[in-house]
């Protein structure tokens, strides 16, 4: 953390500057760029996932088919604390009208699906090519995937966004169900000092904000709404963020979060640790 005297705080946040600064976290900016050549293995939102002829494509309980929704490759990143330094790790989501989100049993894995693969081969000869079976924006009802295909500029259903990596810092969002304990004994303090004025107050909390749009792995999230971690009544070892997917505009393919939301994963750092994924909390929220 050696650029913590490098945080910048609008001014309203400025009388919390040493619990902020205590708070903050690395993560990995992921950065997209839009690709008809992307590999099976390499990193990706949408397109056609890395997967193992010897192993069952993810279903729903109903034997619907799930689809890539996200791919992470973490030998093509930068080491980040906590996370693993090499495998492949997928988020597999069903085409449906909330995405495959259970609100009410949020790590219930029937509607999406978390796979980690330790050692990925690279040998085409191993792997599935052929994922006609797997629902596609290209082919299916646009409502039921956040994502919006202009089929006029890409038409390869291995069409995807390939990422990139940047390792970077960042204290804790306000909009953490944490904040308010963080920075007064007040359960219901205001997230901006009182010495902010009134005018400034959505500005200040604007510009504060925009540090925790885009997406990201680690760190700590952003709602548009509530944290949906607040609900729980045991909070001995928190759930903390896994994967950040925010809306993104790109005009070949979008992604949107029903009116441009965000989509975050949870996951206990106890289970992250041991590179068990089987109780990871999936939510997204819109305005």
């Amino acid at each position: 953390m050696d650029n913590l005297n490098k945080l910048s705080l609008p001014a309203g946040f400025e009388p919390f500057r040493a619990k902020l600064e205590a708070s903050v976290r690395p993560y990995l900016d992921i950065q997209t760029q839009i690709t008809e050549t992307a590999t099976l293995w390499q990193s990706k939102f949408l397109g056609l996932p890395y997967w193992p002829k010897s192993m069952s494509a993810p279903q729903t309980p109903l034997g619907h088919y799930l689809y890539l929704l996200a791919q992470i490759n973490f030998s093509e990143a930068s080491p980040l604390p906590g996370f693993p330094e090499r495998g492949i790790l997928q988020f597999y989501i069903a085409s449906a009208d909330l995405y495959g989100a259970n609100f009410e049993r949020p790590t219930e894995q029937s509607g999406f699906r978390i796979v980690f693969h330790p050692h990925p081969s690279t040998d085409h000869t191993d792997l599935v090519t052929d994922f006609s079976f797997m629902p596609s924006p290209w082919k299916d009802n646009e409502s039921e995937f956040p994502f919006e295909v202009f089929s006029k500029y890409l038409s390869k259903p291995n069409s995807c966004f390939a990422l990139s990596f940047q390792l970077k810092t960042a204290p804790m969002s306000w909009v953490d169900c944490r904040y308010a304990a963080l920075i007064s004994d007040e359960p219901f303090a205001p997230p901006v000092s009182h010495r902010a004025s009134q005018a400034d107050y959505h500005q200040t909390l604007e510009r504060y904000t925009a540090q925790f749009q885009g997406h990201r792995i680690g760190g700590y999230p952003l709602f548009t709404q509530a944290d949906p971690r607040s609900q729980l009544t045991d909070d001995s070892e928190p759930y903390e963020l896994l994967l950040q997917i925010d809306s993104d505009s790109n005009n070949r393919i979008d992604i949107l979060w029903g009116d441009v939301g965000i989509c975050n994963f949870f996951i206990r750092p106890s289970a992250l640790a041991q590179l068990d994924f089987s109780d990871v909390w999936y939510s997204w929220d819109c305005s």
